[in-house]
């Protein structure tokens, strides 16, 4: 279906030529500028952080928006045509990128930010092996995607992105490469203050129920303990059976988990149903969790740190509570 969609959105776009974007993710057009497309807020964050003023950035998915179910739409080809580079976080996510680039005729370089990490298998229960330059995933195989949710990864992201950036820009190749280790310093800061924050929490305490699978990676880093999803599901498309549901709850009660967390993206009503069966507090409204996206462009939770410090936060002080 997404791929019709796809085709149908690419049939119209001779009628957005000279059109600019009207959402204000782009940043204001500079002919000296190396113009990138980044798929997700996460890397189009990164691509800010690394690219600073040499860059102008179209971000495609826009904040609180589930990335799983997203359709592209005609001003998306469009940028995609007119870009110099594209970014994406890999692992599958973006689903629907491959025939809008085709759709789009786009010639230059696509970044796939995940080369190089460690991917974990469809669960909490495996490791994944590294996922290699130029490696594909066998058919049928799959891997968490949020591979973000550990700054460690992250910092292989971003390097991923200079890489390319200086590749694409070799005259502003030296500012990229400063960029890339004053980033690389506040990742390493965020990833210490996290381990510092979940110290002070009893690992009896360290129990984690989220909207849906998202936290794969960040479970393993700190050490937590997930105990479930509402969404048994890497991606936000399956539900819970009634049995399910029924054993989540009985999950909760028994391992004495304190709340279940919402997330920005996906709505809470299925949370707050568990949550008061269960008889545990609910964490949602403005304390819910950046699981697939990043706040609002000019919040605190609207880049990548800001966002990571708030999942930590909110998750060790309910939990401690």
């Amino acid at each position: 279906m997404k791929a019709l969609g796809i085709l149908a959105v690419s049939a119209v776009l001779i009628s957005l030529a000279g059109c600019g974007s009207d959402d204000g993710a782009a940043a204001a057009p500079d002919s000296a500028a190396l113009s990138v497309v980044a798929t997700t807020p996460e890397v189009a964050d990164f691509v800010r952080n690394i690219g600073g003023d040499d860059v102008t950035v179209t971000q495609i998915i826009k904040p609180n928006v589930d990335p799983h179910e997203y359709e592209p739409t005609p001003a998306d080809i469009k940028a995609i045509g007119e870009a110099k580079v594209v970014v994406k976080n890999g692992v599958g996510l973006e689903s629907w990128l491959d025939q809008t680039i085709a759709s789009a005729g786009f010639k230059g370089t696509v970044v796939d930010s995940s080369q190089g990490v460690t991917l974990r298998e469809g669960g909490h229960e495996e490791e994944g092996e590294e996922h290699a330059e130029g490696e594909e995933h066998a058919e049928g195989e799959e891997h968490d995607p949020h591979i973000w949710h550990d700054p460690r990864n992250a910092k292989i992201m971003v390097t991923n992105i200079e890489k390319a950036l200086a590749a694409a820009d070799p005259e502003d190749a030296d500012a990229y490469a400063t960029n890339l280790t004053s980033y690389s310093a506040k990742l390493d800061k965020l990833d210490a203050d996290n381990e510092a924050a979940f110290a002070k929490l009893p690992a009896a305490d360290r129990k984690l129920v989220t909207n849906h699978d998202a936290f794969g990676y960040y479970v393993a880093r700190y050490k937590l303990e997930f105990v479930g999803s509402v969404i048994p599901s890497l991606d936000t498309s399956a539900e819970l059976s009634a049995q399910q549901l029924t054993d989540l709850v009985a999950k909760i009660k028994a391992t004495g988990t304190k709340a279940i967390f919402t997330e920005s993206s996906l709505p809470p009503k299925s949370a707050e149903a568990i949550a008061k069966q269960a008889g545990v507090q609910v964490i949602g409204g403005e304390d819910a969790l950046y699981g697939d996206s990043l706040g609002e462009q000019g919040t605190p939770t609207g880049t990548y740190l800001g966002a990571e410090e708030h999942n930590t936060k909110v998750i060790v002080d309910a939990l401690a509570g």
